[in-house]
Order: C-alpha cells, then structure tokens, then sequence
C-alpha cells in the first residue's frame, strides 16, 4: 500500500533502478528517468519527458513534457566522461525544452538556478549557468559556457554565443542574436554587430520594485557611459569621483571591467 506522498509513477513511465525520486514526486506518462538521476519532492513530469544523468533535480519543479533534460552534451569532444545536470526549486520547464550536462572542458555540470522560467522550446547548452528568476522566453537559445544571471530576460528566438554573459535584470529583445556580454539593467537588442543598447530598462524593473533613486542612478550612470562624448575609462572615473557608487552602478560597471568578449553598446 503507497502512502499520498509517496511517488506517483504512471504505468507506462520507465524509471531506472539508480534513479531516486523524493516523496511526492509525480511522474506522467511516457517518462523515462535514467540511472544516477536524483529528483526532489513534489516535482512534477509531464509526459514523454526524458531526463537522463548524472543530475540532480531539486524540489517543486515542474516539466510540462517532451522534454530532453540532462542529455549529452553536443560536443565533439565529448567521450563519455562523467559530467553533471544541477537543477534548482520551483522551476517551470514548459515544452520541448533541451538542457545537456557539462562537459571536462568546462565546469563538468550545466547549472540551473532556482524559480526560473524555461518557455517552450528553450535549449540551454553543455556548461551553462542559469542564476534565478530567469526568463528565457520560446525558442531562446544558450550556446555552450553561457552565463545568465539573476533576474534577467532572453526574449523569443534569441540566440547567445557560447562563452557570452547576460548581466542581473538585463534585457534583451527577441529575434536577437547576441556575441558579445548584455548588460545589465539595460535594454539589448539586435543582431551580431548591429546589435545595440536601448537605455535602461525602465518599465521591467518598476515592475519589480527598483524606486525612482534606484532607476535615476541607473539612468545617470548610462548617460554618462554612453551619451557624453566620454571614453569608457573616463566615464567611470567620473562615476567613482562622485564617492562611493551606488550598488545598482557598482554591479553595472563592475560588469564592463570583467569583461572579456566585450559588451553591446
């Protein structure tokens, strides 16, 4: 006799011995859960999905189905080593989304945070890290070593390049093809070189919150990196000569010094 928080396994589901699924685990139609795969309580599988290991599935999860989650990574320099898919809690994972493990020469895990939302046919690529409250909207796609970061937005059809960062609450417009880093707080949009920035995303982080000193800071510093005629170096000894920087500021420019592909403008 199961109990109600015991998994509920659908007859036609084919689950692999090594495999663990957590109380209150629900699993549809169709699945397939392959060995070394872990899965936390109360996620939930939609049909035909397939997740395969080593991975690691956190808590509350919820795959709508036909998925293929922690698959090889598509790299031919891949041989079969031991590389790992991290899944986080509360995240939505809607149709047909694709997500490979990592691979020796990155990480060795692909990583995805916690309370994201992956719309249908998201692919996220071998060594990627995903942070939080992430939207990658239909059809977005991460190359290889991508970083996203947290609270950020990829729109439709977007493509970023392998090895490309997404800064905190960036935006970037879909039908976009993206090569270099997106910044953060800011609007991108466009293709390759004719990709271009839109000024701070004003109307997205009202939505969450930032107050009109936070969005006035953000809007200063932009003019004063972009608009003024300013060599970048210039610009930001200026926004430090004015004492200590603001924290929004600070992670912007922060973001522009670390940066090794260079970023949209």
């Amino acid at each position: 006799m199961t109990s109600s928080t015991d998994p509920q396994v659908h007859s036609t589901a084919l689950i692999s011995p090594g495999a663990r699924l957590a109380p209150g685990v629900v699993v549809g139609p169709y699945v397939v859960v392959g060995d070394r795969v872990e899965i936390g309580e109360n996620t939930r599988i939609g049909p035909s999905t397939v997740i395969e290991g080593p991975a690691r599935i956190g808590r509350n999860n919820h795959f709508y189905g036909h998925g293929s989650i922690g698959t090889d990574p598509q790299d031919l320099k891949f041989q079969g080593e031991e590389t790992w898919l991290v899944l986080g809690d509360g995240n939505q994972v809607r149709e047909f989304v694709t997500i490979n493990r990592g691979t020796a020469g990155g990480e060795r895990r692909t990583f995805v945070g916690d309370n994201n939302l992956l719309m249908t046919g998201v692919h996220i690529a071998h060594d990627c890290r995903v942070g939080d409250r992430v939207i990658l909207a239909n059809a977005a796609t991460l190359a290889g070593h991508v970083r996203v970061e947290d609270d950020s937005t990829v729109g439709a059809f977007t493509g970023v390049h392998q090895f490309c960062r997404v800064g905190r609450h960036a935006f970037i417009g879909g039908y976009s093809v993206i090569t270099r880093d997106a910044l953060p707080f800011v609007k991108t949009v466009g293709i390759r070189g004719d990709a271009k920035t839109y000024g701070v995303n004003t109307i997205g982080l009202e939505r969450k919150g930032f107050s009109a000193d936070r969005l006035e800071a953000l809007k200063e510093a932009y003019r004063a990196l972009f608009h003024r005629g300013l060599r970048l170096a210039e610009a930001i000894a200026e926004l430090r000569s004015r004492g200590a920087l603001q924290e929004d500021v600070r992670t912007l420019v922060e973001f522009i010094e670390t940066s090794e592909r260079g970023f949209v403008r």
